[in-house]
């Protein structure tokens, strides 16, 4: 597609403010909203005894200050191994030194979802609350923080989308001068703020804390199939072992994601069905 005819990218300062030598990003910062709103609305969550299994909240919502830094440290630690592991693990045995500087950019969603995972558990063990329970409260503010890492990316002009002649295709800088997909904007859309109207529909409305694993398990399946959609018009990373056809590395790592989340869910329902 002719340059002329896509939407210029509106070119942003990937530094949000300086403070003398302090630097601060808008990368850094979405990840920080991302969490801060998640803590809030978890604590929104359990301060609604309602909505819990008999009307109780598995924990307190002063919890949730222990819960946040549980996930910050899950967050920051899985995001950025996984980004390591799963993308670019030759070039970083390469620059071992660049491992450290998150500031750089360089999280990959499937780590941070392991390192939540096991934050949560330790955070169940550490306080003795109800595991699946604990997991539902962080799925359902989840999409939060998605949706703030997505805009991110679009910000940093990083994970564009693949050629495209849509009349909203964008030429990103650093993709050369084809016109693009910006598939930060759809994942943004679909991961978080979709996702995240669905999740709240089934906590408000259909009452599925009730049922312990269900909202992580929406979640789990969810994310899968909406990262999944997005990847067909995502650019895939150039050389990955995944990519093969229809297939790319973040289709392939949802796969056990939607697996995992079919099994939460059916979890739940026997346990609500058992009951009863």
């Amino acid at each position: 597609m002719s340059l002329f005819l896509s939407i210029p990218y509106p070119s942003i300062n990937p530094v949000a403010f300086e403070i003398g030598p302090v630097v601060v990003k808008w990368y850094g910062l979405a990840y920080s909203a991302g969490l801060l709103l998640g803590w809030l609305y978890i604590k929104k969550l359990l301060s609604t005894p309602q909505l819990w299994p008999g009307d109780v909240a598995p924990f307190k919502p002063e919890r949730a200050d222990d819960l946040l830094l549980f996930m910050t440290v899950g967050v920051i630690v899985g995001g950025r191994l996984g980004s390591i592991l799963f993308y670019e693990p030759g070039f970083y045995m390469k620059h071992p030194e660049l491992i450290p500087q998150v500031w750089r950019g360089g999280m990959a969603f499937h780590g941070a979802l392991v390192g939540t995972a096991i934050a949560i558990w330790l955070f169940s063990r550490w306080y003795k609350a109800p595991l699946f329970s604990a997991a539902d409260s962080c799925a359902a503010a989840v999409p939060l923080g998605l949706f703030f890492g997505r805009l991110a990316n679009f910000i940093n002009g990083e994970l564009w989308g693949r050629p495209s002649s849509v009349p909203w295709a964008m030429a990103f800088p650093e993709a050369g001068p084809a016109a693009r997909h910006p598939s930060q904007l759809y994942e943004a859309t679909l991961e978080g703020l979709a996702l995240f109207a669905v999740l709240w529909f089934l906590t408000h409305k259909r009452h599925a804390l009730k049922s312990p694993g269900l909202v992580t398990g929406v979640f789990l399946a969810g994310y899968g199939l909406a990262r999944s959609f997005c990847e067909l018009f995502r650019e895939p990373d150039p050389g990955h072992l995944f990519t093969s056809g229809i297939f790319t590395a973040g289709i392939v790592y949802s796969i056990p994601m939607i697996i995992a989340g079919v099994w939460f869910i059916r979890q739940a329902q026997v346990t609500r069905a058992a009951a009863a």
